[in-house]
């Protein structure tokens, strides 16, 4: 089995479509077929179902295809790893990120990190919890941040930082006469929060106190992002709901955070690593976790 049988494989059965694979990968689609063919015959096992209407991945090769990515990723990290050894670097640390974390304590934190040890160089993954929670056990990220702690056997979940959930406002909204609003006048609004399939972990967080106040939430949009969140409460759309340090960083013209009134409810970031033994790099990043967040407190 060699790397273009795998890429082979991982275009068509992202295309679902051997003419739009081959003119992705720059080749004639009967090399592609070959390929597959090949890849078929070394696995023992038909990896997809072609008509003339359609091409569609078998069990087998739906199973295959949780695989594949991970090959070109580990690979990936390998040549970064050489070229960060190329430039001086000592070691590298992967760090994935989810949930849109707290931009201010994340960058101090990136700051402590390149200040004490400039020679290990940090690399920063984007990717859903889902996939983080995947990554850390598959070994493809040494840490990650997210604001869950439901992540399974296997990991470990340490708060790293909290923050007071907030309400995001429009300039001249009506319920800008409270100074902290009450839970019931919030639910008079529509809200926009973010969609759970891509901040999974804060949704989590915020539909659990939702839940707590025993009304149903008028959810007028889900997003991906709180920059978009802000847009839209700007505009009068609806009210957000999010960490007070996303409202800040926004700095939208228009937008107005409010606490709510009562017992303040916390959004928690936490620091992930994987159970088995932590490299000496991942001690420290608890250590400096910790350092910032005893800063932030006092």
């Amino acid at each position: 089995m060699e790397l273009r049988h795998l890429r082979c494989f991982l275009a068509v059965a992202e295309e679902l479509h051997f003419a739009r694979a081959a003119e992705r990968l720059h080749i004639e689609q009967s090399p592609l077929s070959r390929a597959i063919k090949e890849l078929e015959e070394e696995l023992g096992t038909q990896l997809f179902l072609r008509t003339t209407r359609s091409t569609k991945l078998t069990h087998a090769g739906r199973l295959f295809l949780e695989h594949v990515p991970r090959v070109f990723t580990a690979l990936q990290q390998a040549r970064d790893s050489v070229k960060a050894a190329t430039n001086g670097f000592r070691s590298q640390l992967r760090i994935a990120l989810s949930d849109g974390i707290s931009p201010s304590r994340f960058s101090s934190f990136l700051a402590l990190c390149r200040e004490e040890e400039p020679e290990v160089e940090i690399r920063l993954f984007e990717v859903t919890l889902t996939k983080q929670i995947k990554g850390l056990l598959d070994d493809l990220y040494d840490a990650g941040f997210a604001q869950s702690s439901d992540v399974g056997d296997g990991i470990i979940a340490t708060p790293a930082w909290s923050e007071p959930l907030m309400v995001a406002v429009p300039a001249r909204h009506p319920i800008l006469s409270y100074k902290r609003i009450p839970v019931e006048e919030l639910l008079r609004y529509p809200l926009v929060l973010c969609d759970p399939e891509v901040c999974e972990g804060h949704a989590r967080q915020v539909e659990r106190f939702l839940r707590q106040t025993g009304s149903e939430p008028l959810v007028a949009e889900q997003v991906s992002t709180c920059d978009l969140m802000m847009a839209l409460v700007a505009a009068g759309f609806a009210l957000g709901l999010t960490g007070e340090s996303s409202i800040a960083a926004g700095r939208v013209p228009g937008v107005i955070g409010r606490p709510l009134a009562g017992v303040c409810p916390l959004l928690t970031t936490y620091l992930l690593h994987p159970m088995r033994e932590s490299p000496q790099a991942l001690s420290r990043i608890i250590q400096r976790v910790q350092a910032i967040e005893s800063v932030e407190v006092t």
